[in-house]
């Protein structure tokens, strides 16, 4: 099956031969990343529809191929309804580690290129290349190269957007996906910008879209043309004067090398409610430990612990607690989570979130050198573990609660 158009909206009159002066920022996001590194192992899946995501009834699609999109398969949604829509599809359980070693893999790509490399997920950055022109040419001839590189490296697709501001550039992939590459001149951004739906404005939720849509705006343009002051009766102050500064194509957002996570977290939901309280502590130890895998991972530990339970009919409730020194450790996770978990799961859980938050890089956290500490003992320990996943994989050292799910 042929490639098909993701958004009525897409225009192809910003193509890749435009003229990028004054365009330093791009936005690369790879096509439909979870399904396209599944392809690229299994040949044989090669345009058929695949989708990637939870397998149990309550499971969810994490990522749909471009195959799979035209039966209306999109993720986030319930895999129960994706199977309905498109039976014939391939359905895989996610495989985080290959998605992660293809992610950094490509990062590292884009960092051949500029040190100003700005990750906003697993799939997808912001690079400003504006100087490293006099080395590898122009901005889209710099992106035609990182996306010959990621298709011969890896055999997945990226989309590229080339344009003067983060905002552009973004919207400019969106525009081009899949398999594309838009460049937006500087001179030609409301040319771009404003035929574009009110929806396409970073901030415009669903709420905002519905009382804008009231009152007659539907496009982009129909706001750039009335003024801060009319927005502010219909927005707000602060809101009016971000939708007024972005339907102009003001953007001064730099990239941000050093961008931090605000929290790192995980969260299962159960195939069935459960109201066992020895399972719920199984689940959330294996949820503290790979949060705390990811944390050391990132390089940074936290002063929050905060966790997440919703119970059977949806109805949900968060916890928290900061303790009193930045933590990193599994056992220091589970410690404090499962007296939050056990504390207030009053009745049947549906699902169970760990995240650990107010992060900091770990080389300011103040350790205790003293023998028998954690930077001694449990430190040691897990950091062994986290070489043991990477090499071996995360079945190959666990706590002995929980072996008894392979029995």
């Amino acid at each position: 099956m042929g490639r098909t158009t993701p958004t009525a909206e897409r225009s192809d009159a910003f193509g890749p031969d435009l003229d990028d002066s004054g365009c330093p920022i791009l936005h690369v996001d790879m096509d439909a990343f979870f399904a396209s590194v599944e392809i690229a192992r299994r040949p044989e899946l090669r345009g058929k529809p695949v989708v990637v995501g939870g397998l149990g009834p309550r499971g969810v699609v994490s990522a749909a191929s471009y195959e799979a999109r035209p039966f209306g398969v999109n993720s986030a949604m319930p895999m129960a309804v994706a199977r309905k829509r498109c039976p014939h599809a391939e359905f895989l359980h996610p495989d985080g580690r290959a998605y992660s070693r293809v992610s950094t893999a490509v990062m590292a790509i884009f960092a051949e290129y500029t040190p100003l490399v700005e990750p906003l997920s697993v799939d997808e950055a912001f690079l400003d290349v504006g100087g490293s022109l006099r080395l590898f040419g122009t901005p889209r001839r710099i992106a035609a190269e990182i996306r010959r590189r990621v298709a011969a490296d890896h055999g997945i697709t990226c989309t590229v957007g080339v344009a003067s501001t983060k905002f552009i550039a973004k919207l400019a992939s969106t525009q081009a996906k899949p398999d594309g590459l838009a460049v937006v001149p500087a001179s030609k951004v409301l040319d771009f910008l404003h035929p574009l739906p009110i929806t396409a404005l970073w901030g415009v939720g669903e709420k905002t879209a519905v009382v804008l849509k009231r009152l007659g705006f539907s496009s982009i343009g129909d706001i750039a043309r009335v003024s801060r002051r009319q927005l502010e009766t219909t927005v707000g102050k602060a809101n009016a004067t971000h939708l007024y500064d972005l339907a102009h194509g003001v953007d001064p957002r730099s990239v941000e090398v050093t961008r931090v996570d605000k929290s790192i977290g995980a969260e299962v939901t159960f195939d069935t409610d459960v109201d066992d309280d020895a399972e719920l502590a199984r689940t959330v130890l294996r949820l503290s430990q790979k949060v705390a895998a990811r944390t050391r991972k990132a390089g940074f530990s936290g002063r929050t612990v905060s966790v997440k339970i919703r119970f059977g009919d949806f109805s949900t409730l968060t916890r928290s607690r900061t303790v009193a020194e930045p933590i990193d450790l599994a056992r220091e996770l589970y410690a404090v989570a499962h007296d939050l978990v056990a504390a207030n799961a009053t009745r049947p859980v549906r699902l169970v979130g760990v995240r650990l938050e107010g992060l900091l890089p770990s080389h300011d956290r103040p350790w205790q050198p003293e023998l028998g500490s954690a930077e001694h003992g449990w430190r040691d320990v897990e950091r062994t573990v986290d070489s043991l996943h990477d090499r071996y994989g995360s079945r190959i050292v666990r706590p002995a609660s929980l072996l008894e799910n392979d029995r």
